[in-house]
């Protein structure tokens, strides 16, 4: 029986989110935490089922419906098609679980119909659904999350860690991205978002990680006014002035906050001050990659391939 296996990463929220001249955009920022998706052909009557275990109920009804379109795009009845879903991504908090879980999906069902992935078709599905992370194309993007139609390479992602942690709750991000207030908040920060972007797109360019941290950490304080992190101002306080920590960065539509670190920090002690001096959980300590499709080797090992 051929089975397809791919899996996309998730996300520490964003490195910037906002609006430029009129351009919604955001720039993802992929980490080695990861949504993995398994597809066969399988006989049965409904044409595609999906595994309820370890995805949302939201997640599995978009994704399933993402699968339909696809199916219905190549005019595809003959065979049932099941797919298995297994995430390291939390829900809710900015991980970008919904995008990894539906690409994902869509690009294993692509495999195994056309042996190949039309990213052209992955987008614009995606698109249809819901506002939608970069993290199944390669590198960092400069990308439109509502219409996919500014979409570019700026770099390959940095060699740093991040810290993850997350304020309580979580935010609905479709429900967030169509409020009528979010063009007229964006068009306050623009200024402070201009000058995020340059520094962030400069870092990225030239390996300066210092750079990149005041654009991540500019960002994250521009965007205060639109989500509102009650914990952000400490968090600035406890990492002041240390050397060998660039910034933060956070989910512009989400909960969850990242450390940006050298990947030789000792972050122990910096942990227990923020756990002892904020209400932040911490998550996990993960590395800051490329985004991408990445496919297993067919041959009984465990390497992974991207997909270009």
């Amino acid at each position: 029986m051929q089975q397809i296996t791919v899996r996309v990463p998730g996300s520490c929220g964003e490195l910037i989110q906002g609006r430029l001249d009129d351009q919604n955009f955001l720039i993802s920022c992929p980490i080695n935490l990861y949504t993995k998706v398994s597809a066969n052909f399988t006989e049965a009557e409904k044409s595609v089922i999906i595994n309820k275990n370890t995805s949302s109920p939201e997640n599995i009804s978009k994704t399933e419906a993402a699968v339909e379109k696809l199916l219905d795009c190549y005019n595809f009845k003959q065979k049932s098609i099941k797919i298995i879903i297994n995430s390291q991504l939390i829900t809710g908090i900015g991980m970008a679980s919904s995008t990894a879980d539906i690409s994902a999906a869509l690009a294993a069902v692509m495999l195994l119909l056309k042996n190949k992935v039309d990213f052209k078709i992955l987008k614009n599905i995606c698109l249809s659904l819901e506002p939608t992370d970069s993290v199944f194309l390669e590198g960092i993007r400069f990308f439109d999350h509502l219409t996919g139609k500014k979409d570019y390479f700026i770099a390959a992602a940095p060699d740093l860690d991040i810290l993850l942690f997350k304020e309580k709750g979580a935010v609905d991000s479709l429900k967030f991205n169509r409020s009528e207030k979010l063009t007229f908040l964006n068009k306050r920060k623009e200024k402070n978002l201009k000058k995020s972007f340059q520094l962030i797109k400069k870092g990225l360019l030239n390996n300066n990680y210092q750079l990149l941290g005041r654009g991540t950490t500019l960002s994250s304080l521009a965007h205060q006014k639109i989500l509102y992190k009650e914990n952000l101002n400490k968090l600035l306080n406890l990492i002041e002035g240390k050397s060998s920590i660039y910034g933060v960065n956070i989910a512009h539509s989400g909960t969850i906050t990242g450390v940006l670190v050298t990947k030789n920090f000792e972050s122990e002690k910096l942990i227990k001050a923020i756990k002892t001096e904020t209400d932040l959980k911490y998550l996990k300590r993960v590395k800051m990659i490329s985004g991408g499709i990445e496919r297993r080797d067919n041959f009984g090992t465990s390497a992974w391939r991207k997909i270009n």
